[in-house]
C-alpha cells in the first residue's frame, strides 16, 4: 500500500510537470504581438485641435489601425503553427498510467500501471519507439507482483511514407505558408498605409475646398460693395445689385457643403488612425508635389520582386507541387521493413518467497500492404495534378496581370501630372480673367453678369486644380502600392 501511495504522489507530480511544459509554449505564444514602426514623434492628442502632418498620420495609423493590430494577433497564431510544424522530427514523449482497485469472487486487489513511450520520426521516414511498461499488483490473498520491461521498435518505409522529399513536406510546406504569412501581412500593412494616405489627402481636399468657397464668398461681399459704390455714382442701375445678391446666398450654402464635406473626411480618416472622433484634426501638410519619373521596365522588375500578391501566386505553384508528390507517394503500396526487441521482467510471490522471470524477444520482418479496386486512393492525386496545372494557368495571368497594373500605374502617374500642369495654368489664366474683368467694372466697362460669370469660371478651374493634384498624390500611393513597395517609401520595418 505504501508503494502505491508513493507511485500516486509520482504521477501527480509528473502530470503537473507536463502540463506546465505543454502549456508553456502556447503562453509564450499568446504574448502581447508585434507592431509594425516608423521613424515618428510623440503626437500630442489632448489639445483643442491637432495639426498631423501626413507623417504623423501614417505612424498614429501603424500604432492604432485596428486592421493592422488584427494582422499581427493572427501572426501569433501562424508562427505557432510553423513552430508545431518544425516539432515534427523532435522526440515525443507520452506517460499512460492507470490506478485501479478491483474485487472478484476470489480476492481484493488494487492495480497500479505506468507506461512511458518516446517515439521519434526521421527525415527519411523511419519511425523509433521506445516504451517501458511497469505494471504493480497488490492483493490481499495473492501479495505483491510486479511485471515491468523494456520494447524497443523501428519501422522504415520502402515506398508509400519514404523518401526525404516526402517526409520533410509538412515542414517545407508550413515555411512556404509562413511566407506567404508574411506577404498577406505586409499586403494588409501598405493597404492600410494606402488607405491612410487617401483619407489625409482627402481632407486636404475638403479643407482647400472650403477654402474656395471662404475666399469666393469674401469676394461677393467685395461685389455688392463695389456695386453700392457704382450705384451710389451713377454708373450702375440699382437693379443689377441684385445678381451680386443673389451670388452671396449661393456662397453660403457652398459653404455649408464644404463643411460638411470637411467634418466627413475627419472623420474617416479618425476610424482609419483608431482615434476617438470627437478628436479635432486638421490636415497640416502644404498641398503640393513634385514630379516623379518612373521608367516602367525598372517599375517592373521592382514589382516581380516586392509586390505580395505576385510572389503569393509564385508561392502558390511551390505548395501546389508539393502536395501533387505526397498524392502520388499515398498511390504507392505499404511496403515497410520492421525490427524491435523487447525485454520483460515478472517478479511474484512462489512457495520460497518471491521469484523473478526473464524473457526477451527480437524480431524482424516485413510488412506489405497493397490495395486493389480503390478508386479513392487516386482521388487525391487527381485533384493535386488539377490544382498543380490550375496554379500554373494562375501564375501566367498573374504575370500579365502585375505588368498591366503597373503599366497603368506608371501612365496613369505621368497622365495626372499632366492634367495638373493644365488645370494649374487654366486657374492662373481664370484668375486673371476675373482681375481685368474687376477693373472694366470699376470703370463702368462690365456688368455684374460677367464678373459673376468668371467668378465661377475661377472656382471650376481651382477646385480643377485641387482635384488634379490630389489624383496625382493618390496615384504615387497607388503605384507604390502596387509595386509593392510603400513600406519601403515610408521607412516602415514590420517587426515581424
Amino acid at each position: 500500500m505504501a508503494y502505491s501511495v508513493m507511485m500516486s504522489s509520482l504521477l501527480r507530480g509528473l502530470a503537473c510537470c507536463l502540463v506546465l511544459l505543454a502549456a508553456a509554449p502556447a503562453l509564450a505564444a499568446l504574448s502581447e504581438p508585434s507592431r509594425p514602426s516608423m521613424p515618428g514623434r510623440e503626437i500630442p492628442l489632448d489639445g483643442q485641435s491637432v495639426d498631423l502632418t501626413l507623417d504623423d498620420a501614417i505612424f498614429l495609423g501603424l500604432r492604432n489601425n485596428r486592421a493592422i493590430h488584427g494582422a499581427y494577433l493572427e501572426r501569433t497564431a501562424q508562427k505557432f503553427d510553423l513552430k508545431v510544424a518544425e516539432d515534427r522530427f523532435a522526440p515525443k514523449i507520452v506517460v499512460k498510467s492507470r490506478h485501479i482497485a478491483a474485487q472478484n469472487q476470489n480476492d481484493r486487489y488494487s492495480q497500479t500501471e505506468v507506461t512511458p513511450e518516446t517515439t521519434l520520426l526521421s527525415h527519411y521516414g523511419t519511425r523509433f519507439s521506445l516504451s517501458w511498461n511497469n505494471r504493480v499488483t497488490q492483493a490481499n490473498d495473492g501479495g505483491y507482483t510486479r511485471n515491468d520491461g523494456a520494447s524497443f521498435t523501428i519501422v522504415q518505409p520502402l515506398l508509400r511514407g519514404a523518401g526525404r522529399d516526402v517526409v520533410t513536406a509538412p515542414l517545407r510546406m508550413a515555411h512556404l505558408t509562413e511566407r506567404v504569412n508574411r506577404l498577406k501581412l505586409k499586403a494588409t500593412v501598405s493597404n492600410t498605409i494606402t488607405q491612410i494616405i487617401t483619407a489625409y489627402h482627402e481632407l486636404l481636399r475638403a479643407q482647400e475646398h472650403s477654402k474656395i468657397a471662404r475666399d469666393a464668398l469674401a469676394r461677393s461681399h467685395q461685389l455688392v460693395e463695389m456695386n453700392k459704390t457704382l450705384i451710389a455714382s451713377g454708373f450702375m442701375v440699382e437693379t443689377e445689385i441684385v445678381q451680386a445678391e443673389a451670388d452671396i446666398i449661393i456662397q453660403e450654402a457652398a459653404i455649408l457643403e464644404t463643411a460638411n464635406q470637411l467634418d466627413a473626411a475627419r472623420l474617416k480618416l479618425l476610424r482609419l488612425l483608431a482615434l476617438d472622433l470627437d478628436t479635432q484634426i486638421r490636415a497640416a501638410d502644404a498641398l503640393a508635389a513634385r514630379y516623379v519619373r518612373v521608367s516602367q521596365e525598372q517599375a517592373l522588375a521592382v514589382a516581380r520582386g516586392q509586390q505580395p500578391a505576385y510572389l503569393i501566386q509564385r508561392l502558390a505553384v511551390e505548395q501546389a507541387a508539393i502536395n501533387l508528390a505526397v498524392a502520388r507517394n499515398e498511390n504507392q503500396w505499404d511496403v515497410s521493413l520492421i525490427g524491435g526487441a523487447s525485454q520483460v521482467r515478472d517478479r511474484y510471490p512462489s512457495e520460497n518467497g518471491y521469484r523473478t522471470d526473464h524473457s526477451w524477444e527480437n524480431r524482424a520482418g516485413i510488412k506489405i500492404d497493397i490495395p486493389f479496386g480503390d478508386l479513392s486512393r487516386h482521388q487525391a492525386e487527381v485533384h493535386a495534378r488539377v490544382n498543380a496545372r490550375n496554379q500554373d494557368i494562375r501564375l501566367s495571368d498573374a504575370q500579365q496581370t502585375l505588368e498591366r497594373e503597373v503599366n497603368d500605374a506608371v501612365r496613369d502617374l505621368d497622365t495626372r501630372w499632366q492634367q495638373y500642369g493644365i488645370a494649374r495654368r487654366a486657374c492662373d489664366l481664370s484668375r486673371r480673367k476675373l482681375e481685368i474683368e474687376w477693373e472694366k467694372l470699376r470703370v463702368g466697362l462690365s456688368s455684374n453678369f460677367e464678373v459673376l460669370s468668371y467668378e465661377a469660371d475661377l472656382r471650376s478651374a481651382e477646385t480643377a486644380r485641387i482635384n488634379s493634384l490630389i489624383a496625382y498624390l493618390n496615384s504615387q500611393a497607388m503605384l507604390d502600392q502596387t509595386l509593392g513597395a510603400t513600406l519601403e517609401s515610408w521607412d516602415i520595418e514590420l517587426n515581424d
